[in-house]
């Protein structure tokens, strides 16, 4: 006759697990006295540490206002080595010449490689060191490849400068997929991998610095510029996120700096954008307001610094006045309905990437493949990546 689990020895022993179990619970379950202790902990560490946050506000503060009326303190460029990528040209050559004469070793990427001779030609002619490579930063692939090549050729990159850029101008509905996605994939998810190529070295020395080359489009929406404004927008939250994760993980000799310009002049980009009210900028300008922002580890610099003052501005009063005042600041981004092609494809068996005192790529145009057509260049000079 089997047993009875029921009875006997056996009903003990499912008694015993059961109450083990119960008193297990019972003791990890807090009690209310326990619950309201770490309520009050909770709840006074948050005080305390809301009161330690205003003290440092304040202390920020005072500090910034103690260098705006005496000057920033700025960081020595000696002998850093600074890639730019589109510093085929426009202001991207403007800042490789400035900061070689600062004594930065310049590397420049461009798709341009008549571009990056005639930058290197300008920079070595003054006394810099310059070296360049044909690199479409819109290729993670390309990008990863040539940041190895850079690495053994020049070194380890210390200054970074995502300044290559494109734009459309065109209505939404008219832009075509491709020319979206291309906005995006140069625009900002450069930045990506240029800086995960570039940014573990920096961490390892804690010294470094990534500069953002923005637009004022990343702060507000502009007609004709949607697909442009949004990566823009993306490239100012690239800028901000990443510089306080930096700080969060304790990176504090690894600096990042967003330039956030109006639109620029002679850049083959918006050379004949219809704006009111604000003065289009001169790259020569804008390149001086970076070295400065770069030297002085500016974290946002608006151009022309007054619109820094207007920008809070679009959270207070109602859209009709925004959208009002941006409609007024720029009637037709783009009136000649002109799409700038800075990002020519390369035929995949012609791209490679090489330095320019070793391999010079054919002629550009004849590479063009047959869809080029429906990219209509504004000038001559606007077949190296550009920014706004």
């Amino acid at each position: 006759m089997s047993p009875n689990p029921n009875n006997g020895p056996l009903k003990n022993i499912n008694n015993n697990n059961i109450e083990s179990k119960v008193e297990d619970i019972r003791s990890s379950t807090p009690t209310a006295k326990e619950t309201t202790l770490e309520w009050l902990v909770g709840t006074l560490w948050s005080i305390v540490d809301f009161f330690v946050f205003i003290i440092q506000s304040i202390g920020y503060i005072l500090e910034d206002l103690y260098y705006i009326a005496f000057g920033y303190p700025e960081k020595d460029l000696l002998n850093e080595i600074a890639l730019i990528t589109g510093g085929g040209n426009g202001l991207g050559r403007q800042l490789a010449e400035r900061l070689a004469r600062l004594g930065c070793k310049i590397v420049i990427w461009d798709i341009n490689q008549e571009g990056i001779r005639q930058t290197v030609k300008l920079v070595e002619a003054e006394g810099g060191k310059c070296k360049g490579y044909v690199v479409d930063i819109s290729k993670k692939e390309e990008v990863y490849k040539a940041a190895e090549i850079v690495k053994k050729e020049v070194g380890d990159v210390t200054l970074l400068v995502n300044n290559a850029g494109v734009v459309s101008g065109l209505p939404l509905l008219d832009t075509p997929d491709y020319l979206i996605e291309r906005s995006f994939n140069v625009n900002v998810l450069s930045h990506f991998w240029t800086t995960k190529a570039f940014l573990p070295h920096m961490i390892e020395k804690d010294h470094g610095h990534i500069v953002t080359i923005a637009s004022l489009a990343g702060h507000v929406g502009i007609s004709k510029l949607v697909d442009y404004c949004s990566s823009k927008f993306a490239a100012v939250g690239f800028d901000e996120a990443l510089r306080l994760e930096l700080d969060v993980l304790g990176h504090h000799g690894v600096f990042t700096t967003c330039i956030c310009p109006f639109f620029i002049q002679s850049t083959g980009m918006f050379d004949d954008v219809n704006a009111r009210w604000v003065p289009t900028l001169d790259p020569n300008v804008v390149a001086d307001k970076v070295i400065k922002a770069i030297k002085e580890k500016e974290k946002c610099a608006i151009l022309p610094g007054y619109l820094k003052a207007i920008l809070p501005l679009k959270f207070i009063f109602p859209w009709g006045c925004t959208g009002g005042l941006l409609r007024r600041l720029v009637p037709d981004a783009n009136p000649h309905g002109n799409i700038s092609c800075p990002q020519t494809v390369i035929p995949e068996p012609e791209k490679k990437i090489s330095s320019t005192k070793t391999d010079i790529l054919a002629n550009l145009s004849d590479s063009l493949p047959k869809t080029a057509s429906l990219l209509i260049q504004r000038t001559s000079s606007s077949m190296g990546e550009r920014v706004l």
